[in-house]
């Protein structure tokens, strides 16, 4: 059998290679046509709409930056003019302070709160109570307010207008915050234990005064006041005898009726 020279060999493959180069460049030219094609025509369908995606983004993106901005702004603006407002008055400029916090006071934010809360405060000073009961109890309503303001707001309003309202209307406004553990149990509770006695319910006016004389969290003045109307209630206030008397600078008296520091000697 014949042998095919090697050079013929060398040929052929050679001639072999340049047709596979060829087939492959052929194919990946189609390809690229193809893709080019699909990409064409991919923008020629959805080119526009996202586009128009992409520029509404970009514009509702700048829109949030730049209302952020003026958020930022204005909530600067109002905590300057709330810390101009307490410099008066601190000063006893309360004419100018209450004047600066008008416009601050009618809106929703933490400052106007605090602004409403502080022209509350400085009307019932010069004894306009109608106008400090309706910016504490604007201040109430807030359901956007810090809670403990809120409460201190329906407190203070009842005390400015305790004396034209009855005993129920009192305990209806003030007995959830006239709990232990609430912020404002001891003044809120003495109010609500008061209100009871006009109504003689002593049993529950005396209870309330025993739990506001036993509040550590209370006024020393508050607690003695409770302790005292307790007592005269037939209910026992006092948990600790000899704290209480230390606390006062009583000397506990001996078994003889002298003092024990007395006996000692």
């Amino acid at each position: 059998m014949a042998l095919t020279p090697k050079s013929e060999l060398s040929r052929e493959e050679k001639r072999a290679q340049q047709e596979n180069a060829q087939q492959e460049a052929l194919l990946r030219e189609v390809d690229e046509a193809v893709r080019q094609g699909d990409a064409q025509e991919f923008l020629d369908k959805y080119g526009k709409p996202l586009l128009g995606l992409l520029l509404a983004g970009l514009a509702a993106f700048g829109g949030y930056l730049f209302w952020e901005s003026r958020q930022e702004a204005a909530m600067e603006r109002d905590s300057e003019t709330l810390v101009g407002a307490l410099d008066q008055v601190d000063a006893g400029n309360l004419e100018t302070g209450y004047s600066q916090l008008e416009e601050l006071a009618g809106k929703d934010s933490g400052a106007g709160v605090a602004a409403a809360m502080l022209r509350a405060g400085i009307a019932e000073q010069r004894g306009q109570t109608e106008e400090a009961s309706t910016l504490f109890k604007s201040v109430a309503d807030n359901e956007d307010a810090a809670p403990a303001l809120r409460d201190l707001a329906r407190l203070r309003d009842v005390v400015i207008n305790y004396d034209s309202m009855d005993s129920a209307q009192v305990i209806a406004a003030l007995k959830p915050l006239a709990t232990p553990g609430q912020p404002y149990f001891a003044s809120a509770g003495e109010l609500v234990a008061h209100a009871y006695l006009d109504q003689d319910k002593t049993e529950e006016a005396g209870a309330l005064f025993a739990q506001i004389a036993k509040d550590d969290t209370a006024p020393e003045s508050l607690r003695s006041r409770a302790r005292q109307m307790a007592g005269v209630l037939g209910v026992d206030a006092i948990e600790d005898v000899d704290a209480l008397l230390e606390e006062q600078g009583v000397e506990r008296p001996g078994a003889d009726g002298e003092s024990a520091a007395a006996a000692t000697e």
